[in-house]
């Protein structure tokens, strides 16, 4: 069990969160959750001794605060919530993948008040939050940094300081353009595969094991071959909701977004067909695509 002054709030506890939350409570650190419009997470956390309480009440009673919210403008509306409650020195680390832009204006707010912010945005999925094994990029300050450090390593394996406030978020933005460019392109070279007679089999024969194999090749095609919904369970507007992002972030750095905006395109075609569910996730971009060429798979 973990010995500790610090006490937890978690707002948040969604598909990612609720892992999270479950690593902090179980290695000994007081939690506090607010309530989700899914109550078997929270109810689960409460059984495991976490205490549910309202978001006012929860800022009040917190040392560091996790936020794990679908992006920014949750976040903001979280944090204008908290706001009046905090006492100086309580800690906001936001863990979603949030606009950059919004993560600064947040954290010099609240510097403001006293009260530190950080970004320490995840990778990987529900499995490994739940194993206590993600991947963690963190933007905040040396001494931030070294106080959240031991309670983000309950549910983080690897932890990267990345650098100031903010530059989690960068980082994470262009950790998921990479691994939603691969969704976009592994989408379409199936549906172009099966308009000239390759089967997904036979297609994944030839690139399981060589150079073109990763783990997210791997997750992505635990639906497209083998049919497991929830394979990758991130969800297609979650996806364009971050290729957003990344544009944003291009745009004020003026660089130019060919690949950006061709892949936010692909997950924006699945959007607008009016299909994409919150249980519609990134692998299922096959299916989007295949619709758009006339392919049935």
């Amino acid at each position: 069990m973990t010995q500790t002054q610090e006490t937890i709030g978690f707002v948040g506890a969604g598909l990612m969160g609720h892992g999270m939350a479950k690593n902090i409570v179980e290695k000994g650190y007081p939690l506090t959750v607010t309530a989700h419009r899914n109550r078997v997470p929270v109810d689960d956390l409460v059984q495991r001794g976490a205490v549910e309480a309202t978001l006012e009440t929860l800022a009040a009673t917190s040392t560091i605060i996790f936020l794990t919210l679908p992006g920014s403008p949750q976040v903001a509306e979280a944090v204008a919530r908290m706001t009046p409650h905090l006492k100086p020195g309580t800690v906001i680390v936001d863990c979603s993948t949030s606009d950059p832009t919004v993560t600064e204006r947040l954290a010099a707010d609240l510097a403001a008040r006293g009260v530190p912010f950080a970004d320490a945005p995840l990778s990987r999925t529900p499995k490994e939050a739940w194993e206590g094994t993600l991947d963690c990029m963190v933007g905040a300050t040396d001494e931030t940094f070294e106080r959240i450090k031991p309670v983000i390593a309950t549910w983080a394996a690897k932890i990267v300081h990345i650098g100031g406030v903010g530059d989690g978020h960068r980082m994470k933005l262009l950790n998921n353009f990479l691994s939603l460019g691969y969704a976009a392109i592994y989408a379409e070279a199936l549906a172009l595969a099966t308009k000239v007679g390759i089967s997904t089999a036979t297609f994944d024969s030839v690139i399981r094991g060589g150079r073109m194999d990763c783990g997210f090749y791997q997750t992505f095609m635990g639906y497209a071959l083998e049919g497991n919904r929830a394979a990758h369970r991130f969800t297609l507007t979650n996806a364009l909701k971050d290729l957003r992002y990344v544009e944003s972030m291009a745009n004020a750095a003026t660089v130019t977004t060919t690949m950006a905006s061709a892949a936010k395109n692909s997950f924006a075609v699945a959007v607008a067909q009016g299909g994409a569910g919150p249980d519609d996730y990134v692998p299922h971009l096959t299916d989007f695509i295949a619709r758009a060429n006339g392919v049935k798979r």
